[in-house]
């Protein structure tokens, strides 16, 4: 839980910095957190998810063993391309606090125009990384993080 927790605590951090809420960090083997990364889209690269960084600094600072071994804990569940990212690289388990398919509910409730890019379950792009979540315990806390980001001014709950 404490992993999770600092997730969603970089989820706001990257909101406060006018970023998408969204926040990982990679773990090894002994449970010691070696990386974390936000989200750093607002400057117009849709591409820095902290899931794909993780996966870049694992690849280039980590043995094959070492990447298998290590857990990422995100505050979402990982995109199809970060997804794709964490399988090339053979890193182990994900657990997110919240799933893909729950931020598309509420950017549907909020009417928030789609994403060019298919919300699919981590399974369905990595079918052999094993996978854990959602977490309940975060779901209200990270809603009201991505309807801060995303809700649109009149829309209501």
């Amino acid at each position: 839980m404490k992993h999770l927790r600092r997730c969603v605590d970089l989820a706001s951090e990257a909101l406060d910095d006018g970023d998408e809420p969204f926040g990982s960090i990679l773990v090894d083997g002994t449970g010691k957190v070696i990386f974390e990364d936000r989200n750093r889209v607002k400057g117009g690269d849709h591409t820095r998810h902290p899931e794909l960084t993780i996966a870049l600094w694992a690849v280039a600072n980590m043995s094959p063993v070492a990447r298998a071994e290590a857990t990422v804990y995100t505050s979402g569940e990982h995109c199809p391309m970060c997804a794709a990212a964490h399988a090339w690289v053979g890193l182990g388990r994900i657990v997110y606090a919240v799933s893909g398919a729950q931020l598309t509910e509420w950017l549907t409730e909020w009417e928030v125009p789609p994403s060019p890019v298919a919300s699919l379950p981590i399974n369905a792009v990595a079918p052999d990384v094993l996978v854990e979540g959602p977490v309940r315990i975060f779901e209200d806390e990270m809603k009201s993080l991505h309807a801060t980001c995303f809700k649109p001014r009149g829309v209501a709950e």
